[in-house]
């Protein structure tokens, strides 16, 4: 049996960080969303380094962990949201990798982001909105959720492309010397 300590090292302590970022957002409730996106990014360096087999896995070790120590239960949701999100557009960067015939594989790809968050966003917000919400919500209100839902996965994403590209990159040379 062949055992890979680096690569078990380096999950095992982004996996440490990604659940003190998830315990971090039910202490620290003015920074919630940011240490939940932080805890996500770590599933896309997983993916990025160790595949999309093992990325699933540490995300559910992540999500379990999480659950259990979380001192906000419902904030999980979120970060199972976020790192399904990751994990998905993981995989259709991935697909579209080893379909290189296809046109306009960018394009495929921006508008798969967006599939990807709408089809876990909009059915919460428009279900099961006492989730996210308490009382009524109108329907211009529901617009603009529905709006501002694309302005935040614009930034989130960007973050999430700075992160892995400028910060998991500088210190990826220093972990694995490449």
């Amino acid at each position: 049996m062949h055992v890979n300590a680096k690569k078990i090292a380096v999950s095992g302590l982004l996996m440490a960080l990604a659940v003190l970022s998830i315990v971090l957002s039910g202490i620290l409730d003015f920074n919630t969303l940011f240490f939940l996106a932080l805890a996500a990014f770590f599933v896309g360096v997983i993916i990025r380094e160790f595949g999309l087999l093992y990325g699933a896995s540490y995300f559910i070790g992540c999500l379990v962990l999480g659950i259990l120590l979380a001192p906000q239960k419902l904030y999980c949701i979120t970060y199972a949201m976020m790192g399904i999100y990751v994990l998905g557009i993981e995989f259709l960067w991935h697909y579209l990798g080893r379909h290189p015939k296809w046109g306009k594989r960018k394009l495929i790809f921006q508008i798969g982001k967006y599939l990807i968050f709408n089809i876990m966003y909009l059915p919460t917000l428009f279900l099961f909105p006492k989730l996210l919400f308490a009382g009524e919500i109108p329907d211009t209100m529901l617009f603009i959720l529905v709006v501002a839902g694309q302005i935040v996965l614009f930034v989130y994403d960007k973050a999430y492309e700075y992160f892995l590209i400028r910060m998991w990159g500088q210190i990826r040379v220093r972990i694995f010397g490449k």
